[in-house]
């Protein structure tokens, strides 16, 4: 009986076994466009559905470090459980130490046969604060940062040429060492971490043989220029990713440097989304008037000239959208829109001098309301202007009343009153 052909995944997605993780993802999404079961007649949907398949499990596996490093070193044994007469045995002490780094005995770890994989050394996040301006705009922000990296004159080994190390006392060369810790009152955990002794190499050289430059240490401190891109339209929330780029550490891969986007809030602008929204303030004339002037200053420093013909008449709380002048989308020449919220000023008490200004603004006015229709008695009340409305209720005598106001601002915030 024939053995299985066994499946190379470089292959499947035409690389080579060098690829970097971008040129994998690039070639992925190339198969699956041209493999896509929805994309081919339906004679050859069956077909392209099989290779669309395998294109899918080789990304899954190579795109992934550890996978792709069992799949290097074993092949697909290490996933379909093949082993004995026809495929290669694989320990899983070998696997559990490629994979995480810890010595777990047998064939495979420090102590035996095979390469041990690096894990990777841990990420560092932080907010960084954004304008919208920023947002809308983008943004390339260059920045220079002390970070720890492995030693260069000795490698990270942490000793000199030839000088050969002994093996760690405290966690016999292992590089790991069991710790108690306490999680809580009277409450004690052990765990297993990386002996500080050694800083988990296993090996420890003697003072005269140790490195100059880094002293034992096999880090050292540098001064790297980095530099971030912010695309244009991007969102709170969203991440920067630097990868490869937090603090270097021996035996391990570097971890990246995360970024998450924190928006800062913005005098004129709201944002929702891609849109934007601001308030239009407009004089008494020019609500019932019509107008033409700029009336915002926008995010890039242009400004929004509105045309209001004469006999539009606009009202407080009126809404006017300006099409394509929100947020920028990330691809293509796209934006959202622009939402203006119409606030109208009204002019000072005593504005006008005389009777006859009175009485000509009158004329061209609307005429006044009808009175509304009552009993014979009509009373001719007193008035106070500039009144609270929270002051509503709060002299009641009944108990029932007392709290009533309170326990709404509590829960729903304040009630205000607007003038119309």
């Amino acid at each position: 009986m024939a053995s299985e052909v066994e499946i190379d995944l470089y292959e499947i997605l035409e690389i080579e076994r060098t690829a970097t993780p971008d040129q994998i993802k690039k070639a992925y999404r190339k198969a699956a466009l041209k493999y896509h079961p929805d994309k081919v007649p339906e004679e050859q949907r069956e077909e392209s559905e099989a290779k669309f398949k395998e294109a899918s499990r080789a990304y899954e596996i190579l795109s992934d470090e550890d996978k792709r490093h069992l799949y290097d070193t074993h092949g697909m044994a290490a996933f379909d459980g093949r082993g004995g007469p026809g495929g290669p045995e694989v320990d899983l002490n070998d696997i559990l130490s490629q994979m995480f780094g810890f010595n777990m005995g047998g064939p495979g770890g420090p102590g035996g046969p095979g390469p041990m994989r690096p894990r990777k050394g841990p990420d560092e996040e932080q907010e960084y604060k954004v304008t919208l301006e920023e947002l809308y705009k983008g943004k390339t922000v260059k920045f220079s940062a002390n970070k720890q990296v492995v030693c260069g004159t000795c490698k990270g080994s942490g000793g000199k040429e030839k000088a050969k190390p002994a093996s760690c006392e405290r966690c016999r060369g292992q590089g790991m060492v069991e710790a108690i810790r306490q999680i809580g009152p009277g409450m004690m955990r052990r765990e297993t971490v990386l002996c500080d002794h050694c800083t988990g190499s296993g090996k420890v050289y003697k003072e005269k043989d140790r490195c100059k430059k880094c002293k034992g240490k096999r880090t050292t401190q540098e001064k790297k220029v980095l530099e971030i891109y912010i695309p244009r339209g991007s969102m709170q929330g969203e991440r920067i990713v630097l990868e490869g780029e937090a603090d270097q550490y021996p035996d391990q891969i570097p971890g990246d440097i995360v970024f998450t986007l924190v928006e800062e809030p913005h005098d004129v602008f709201n944002r929702l989304g891609n849109d934007l929204s601001a308030e239009l303030t407009v004089s008494l004339s020019e609500a019932l008037t019509g107008f033409n002037r700029v009336v915002l200053k926008h995010l890039d420093g242009r400004g929004i000239q509105i045309n209001r013909p004469r006999g539009k008449i606009l009202r407080p709380g009126d809404c006017i959208k300006v099409p394509g002048e929100g947020m920028p989308l990330k691809r293509g020449d796209a934006r959202g829109d622009l939402y203006l919220m119409v606030k109208v000023e009204f002019p000072e008490d005593g504005w006008l001098k005389d009777d006859s200004a009175y009485e000509a603004l009158a004329k061209m006015l609307p005429p006044p309301l009808p009175a509304v229709e009552a009993s014979e008695e009509v009373d001719d009340v007193e008035y106070e202007d500039d009144a609270d409305i929270e002051e509503m209720g709060a002299d009641q005598g009944d108990p029932r009343f007392a709290n009533e106001w309170e326990d709404d601002d509590e829960h729903e915030g304040q009630t205000q009153c607007a003038t119309q």
